[in-house]
C-alpha cells in the first residue's frame, strides 16, 4: 500500500493530528490522543492504536505496558482533514491510565468536577512504572 493517503491528512506544525478513540458496538468516547505520521502508518499496518506520546516524546503503542491494546476496527478522516477518529476494541476493557474504562470520568455538577465512573482496576497494579 503506498503512504500517498497520509498526505492528505492536514498534520499540525508539529507534525501530530488529534485522534479520538471510540469503542465499537456502544459507541463511547474512550480516550483523545495524538498521532503522527508513524504512528498512523503503525495502527494501519498492525491492527492496533499506536499513538504519540508527547510527554515521552516517542511512539506509543497503547496497551505496551498495561496490556488493555486496542483492536481497530475502522479509521475515519474528518471534513476538515484534522482530526482521526478510530473505533476500536479496547481489549481488558480499561482505556484510561487511572486504571477506569474511558478518560472522561469527570463531568461538571453544579460547578464542580464530579467522578462518576469507578476505578477497575488500582493504576498501581496495572503499570509497572508510570
Amino acid at each position: 500500500m503506498s503512504d500517498h493517503w497520509l498526505d492528505e491528512v492536514a498534520w499540525t506544525a508539529d507534525g501530530l493530528v488529534p485522534v479520538i478513540a471510540q469503542e465499537a458496538g456502544s459507541g463511547q468516547i474512550l480516550m483523545f490522543a495524538f498521532m503522527n505520521r508513524d504512528a498512523l502508518r503503525l495502527t494501519v499496518e498492525t491492527g492496533q492504536a499506536v499513538y504519540w506520546s508527547r510527554s515521552r516524546n516517542r511512539l506509543w503503542h497503547k496497551g505496551e505496558e498495561s496490556g488493555h491494546v486496542q483492536k481497530v476496527h475502522e479509521i475515519r478522516l474528518d471534513c476538515d482533514e484534522d482530526v482521526i477518529l478510530i473505533t476500536v476494541e479496547q481489549l481488558g476493557g480499561i482505556a484510561c491510565h487511572t486504571g477506569r474504562h474511558h478518560c472522561f470520568f469527570r463531568k461538571l455538577v453544579d460547578g464542580e468536577w464530579v467522578t462518576d465512573q469507578p476505578v477497575l482496576k488500582d493504576p498501581q497494579e496495572i503499570y509497572r512504572h508510570e
